[in-house]
């Protein structure tokens, strides 16, 4: 694609939690044609998300918390969601680590990467790395919650695969990444 794309003019609009710049540029078309287009670009890091389950009791770990991004879209209950965070200067895996602990209370056992994606790339640079990985009761070593010096007031939730399924189905668990990996989960009978 490098061929394909020039940019002419970055513009940065915000630079808080994020970056959010406005680029235009020419692109390229397939059929050899350049068109000029403007795209607002939002860079908050890429990040990493792990679902814990136990295989043996069928659970899986989740959280739920308030997202203001959704409150403004009109949902107006906490999001239930896979545990997650942004990578700052650390790896996919020690995120995930970090993030078990602080936000589920709970220390993972093998983590399993199964795949990347991104989750809007029309807008958001962000990229996740999905992992899954195993807990057992012993593993709840603390009460979760988060960091309240992050704006985190989390709650844990440990529920059934099944019942985590019906979630997605009546519309309690609205998140993409948490619906990908309960899916991977169900898919693989990981959590049976």
């Amino acid at each position: 694609m490098k061929d394909r794309i020039r940019v002419r003019e970055e513009q940065l609009l915000s630079k808080g939690w994020a970056t959010l710049s406005k680029v235009t540029f020419d692109y390229r078309r397939r059929d050899g044609d350049w068109q000029t287009l403007s795209r607002e670009v939002y860079d908050r890091g890429h990040g990493a998300v792990i679902l814990p389950y136990d295989a043996e009791r069928g659970t899986v770990l989740l959280v739920s918390q308030f997202r203001f991004a959704a409150y403004v879209a009109g949902h107006t209950g906490p999001m239930i969601e896979a545990v997650a965070g942004l990578l700052d200067d650390t790896s996919p895996e020690e995120t995930i680590r970090r993030e078990a602990e602080e936000e589920a209370g709970c220390r993972i056992g093998a983590a399993r990467k199964v795949f990347e994606a991104y989750m809007s790339p029309s807008s958001v640079t962000e990229r996740l790395t999905f992992f899954i990985a195993p807990y057992s009761i012993a593993d709840r070593i603390g009460t979760g919650g988060g960091l309240a010096t992050e704006g985190e007031d989390i709650e844990v939730l440990e529920t059934t695969l099944e019942e985590a399924m019906a979630m997605v189905t009546d519309g309690r668990i609205l998140d993409g990444k948490t619906i990908m990996l309960l899916q991977y989960l169900k898919i693989n009978g990981l959590a049976l």
